[in-house]
């Protein structure tokens, strides 16, 4: 999957991220993917801006995550998910890409 695909794939979850009410940034190994959910509509870029909560995680496990073939509190205490910034807004993120 490359980062437009996941970019495109996030744009369409983020619809439902209006309750974030914050900005997250998803650090990849292929790039960035910003969230500003503090706009209506929610605004989803590859810009890498300053953000509420990073979240650095594998394009690979970002897709397991999705699938559910990862649990992403699994992934968080493994490692394999890392979070800077505001722990609230990393859950509520949890429940957005879901």
């Amino acid at each position: 999957m490359t980062l437009q695909d996941l970019t495109d794939q996030i744009r369409t979850k983020a619809t439902h991220a209006d309750s974030l009410n914050a900005t997250a940034k998803l650090v990849t190994d292929q790039g960035v993917v910003y969230i500003d959910a503090t706009q209506s509509p929610v605004v989803v870029s590859n810009d890498d801006k300053p953000a509420d909560c990073d979240l650095h995680v594998s394009v690979d496990n970002l897709i397991k995550m999705g699938n559910g073939d990862l649990n992403p509190m699994m992934a968080f205490m493994t490692g394999k998910l890392k979070v800077k910034g505001d722990m609230g807004i990393a859950m509520k993120m949890g429940q957005v890409m879901a």
